[in-house]
């Protein structure tokens, strides 16, 4: 089995994941979820820029369209949340063109909606 690219930074994030999920449980909209994980990452001390922009390249010209990644942590993993009844392949697809955009290359999707944290790593 191959080594887990940023190992341990994705183990602190998952674990502060969970702590938000364990203190305000699913149902509510994703921008609490994003307050408390603010708030989280603030006392922690981890990098981290908020909804970060992201523009397409196309050729010779950047394209109109941008993207906006929740949560950029140490500057390498996007971190995107959800607040709805199951992830799917169009939240998979998000974060793989965050990826292919932000030449990242490891991105963690979170879904706080239900009973317990549903979560996945994507790797490109």
């Amino acid at each position: 089995m191959s080594d887990l690219i940023y190992k341990e930074e994705s183990f602190q994030i998952v674990g502060i994941l969970f702590e938000v999920h364990n203190n305000l449980g699913g149902g509510f909209s994703e921008i609490v979820y994003k307050d408390a994980l603010e708030y989280e990452l603030r006392n922690l001390k981890i990098p981290f820029e908020r909804e970060k922009e992201y523009v397409v390249h196309y050729k010779n010209t950047v394209l109109n369209h941008k993207f906006y990644a929740d949560f950029v942590l140490f500057d390498k993993i996007i971190l995107e949340l959800k607040s709805c009844e199951k992830l799917d392949s169009k939240h998979t697809a998000q974060c793989i063109n965050y990826l292919k955009v932000s030449t990242n290359k490891l991105a963690i999707l979170a879904n706080f909606n239900n009973k317990s944290l549903e979560y996945k790593r994507i790797v490109l």
